[in-house]
């Protein structure tokens, strides 16, 4: 009978022993997942709701509210000027829409940059800022970079054209730098910049202000104007740049010479017998 009891007793506390065993198991696997858990919220990042567009939208498309749908953005990669509630996007409701001046695709955030104000158009009027004025440029396939301009790049003008009555020294064929890092709106007849390819345009309309406009129409008035396009990262400040004939062909403009006006000298002739003498004498207005 103690053998059985002792036997039992033994079965008993292996039995205890396994389910401690398994218990402890059980604790240290949830341990483990919390802290999985813990790790993967810490390194969660932050999202917010912001509108963006159901389906790809091109330019001049009117945006109703059929159009948006909410998305959760990452927030510290919130781009700017992005719509986070009904009231900024449709301020007036859906009596003033915006539209699209750059092309959308679907699920993209709608951005400031991208839609016009409540109720305006897709005109160039739209994308002038605050005291700036449209000026329209007649270009041809080698003065507009054989077209490959877009609305949205930048730009500086030079003036080539013939310079009389200045200056002596410069007068002749001159190329200057009149306006630098000018920014253009349209080409052609179009303010879309997500076009693909190059496009032989007739006029560029760029954004000045109101002096810009009254210099470049005197320039192109009086000369040619061309166009260099300026690159997308360059942040540089262009210098005075002018070019004239002589500058070109590297010729150094000599100084004209000064005259010296001879001094007077007055002589008369006498005979002394067979010789002919000239004699220096004072000279008489």
């Amino acid at each position: 009978m103690r053998a059985v009891f002792g036997l039992v007793l033994i079965v008993g506390m292996g039995l205890a022993g396994f389910a401690i065993y398994m218990v402890q198991g059980y604790f240290e696997q949830q341990n483990q997942a919390i802290a999985a858990q813990q790790a993967a919220m810490a390194e969660a990042v932050p999202t917010v709701e912001v509108f963006a567009v159901k389906r790809q939208m091109a330019y001049g498309e009117q945006i109703t509210a059929d159009d948006v749908v909410v998305i959760k953005y990452a927030e510290p990669y919130l781009p700017e000027g992005v719509f986070r509630s009904t009231e900024a996007l449709f301020p007036s409701g859906q009596d003033e829409l915006r539209v699209v001046l750059r092309q959308m695709e679907e699920n993209e955030p709608i951005l400031a940059a991208k839609v016009s104000d409540p109720g305006q158009g897709a005109g160039i009027a739209s994308l002038l800022q605050r005291g700036m004025r449209a000026f329209a440029i007649e270009v041809d396939v080698s003065s507009g970079v054989s077209g490959f301009l877009r609305p949205g790049d930048r730009i500086d003008v030079y003036w080539s054209g013939r310079v009389n009555g200045f200056d002596s020294v410069q007068d002749g064929e001159v190329t200057k730098l009149i306006q630098a890092n000018v920014e253009i709106v349209a080409v052609d007849q179009t303010a879309e910049s997500d076009r693909v390819g190059a496009t032989i345009a007739r006029t560029v309309t760029v954004q000045v202000s109101p002096d810009q406009v009254a210099a470049l129409a005197q320039a192109q008035a009086t000369g040619n104007l061309s166009l260099s396009l300026v690159g997308l990262e360059d942040d540089t400040v262009s210098a005075a740049v002018e070019v004239n004939q002589a500058r070109l062909l590297g010729i150094v403009p000599q100084a004209p010479e000064v005259q010296v006006e001879a001094e007077e000298i007055c002589t008369i002739r006498t005979r002394r017998g067979a010789e002919v003498v000239e004699i220096t004498i004072p000279c008489t207005e």
